[in-house]
């Protein structure tokens, strides 16, 4: 892929692994029908123009239901990874988000799955198979570090809604709350 200014640039297929973890610090796994033995988070290929946390929110609906709520709190990680002979480099992101409420339905793409509550604080006893990257006992300790550390702070607006974008000349929301004098540069 070439820039408008000729600067050639790489391209990978990108793809989201999305971990849902609840308020009792356990992380969501479904195990589909057609993988026995095989447990995952939330997880699929980003879509093209989508932005990584609409390629996560899609995800988790199609996943794990229309019904369930959750928070973005954000990447916890990247990582590059060979899918087949064909895609010997594909782009994974991790993506943090806290389990808000509702029930958890598999959907289109885990239909039939079995859904798990696993503890991250037994992750050194896993007698389940994880998919990578989770099978990295470091990146565990990382998520459930940066979850107590997301989770306990204010929410904060990580963008506008989708489909919704600012004109030239509104003020960015930061600045919302300054006086008119500011505004007008006095």
């Amino acid at each position: 892929m070439s820039t408008l200014s000729g600067r050639v640039l790489a391209t990978f297929p990108a793809a989201v692994v999305v971990l849902i973890i609840n308020e009792q610090e356990e992380l969501l796994l479904l195990n589909h029908p057609t993988r026995p033995g095989l447990w995952e988070p939330v997880n699929g290929a980003m879509d093209a123009h989508e932005t990584v946390l609409e390629a996560a929110l899609r995800e988790v609906q199609e996943e794990a239901g229309r019904e369930i709520r959750v928070r973005p709190l954000g990447v916890a990680h990247v990582s590059t990874f060979t899918y087949d002979a064909n895609v010997t480099h594909f782009i994974g992101i991790t993506y943090l988000m806290a389990y808000e409420g509702g029930e958890v339905i598999p959907g289109d793409d885990m239909q039939g799955s079995q859904i798990l509550w696993w503890p991250l604080a037994n992750w050194e006893n896993n007698p389940r198979q994880l998919i990578p990257p989770l099978d990295q006992p470091w990146l565990l300790e990382r998520v459930k570090e940066l979850y107590r550390l997301w989770y306990n702070r204010p929410p904060v607006p990580l963008q506008r809604p989708l489909g919704q974008t600012r004109n030239k000349y509104e003020m960015p929301e930061a600045r919302e709350n300054v006086s008119a004098g500011e505004k007008l540069g006095e």
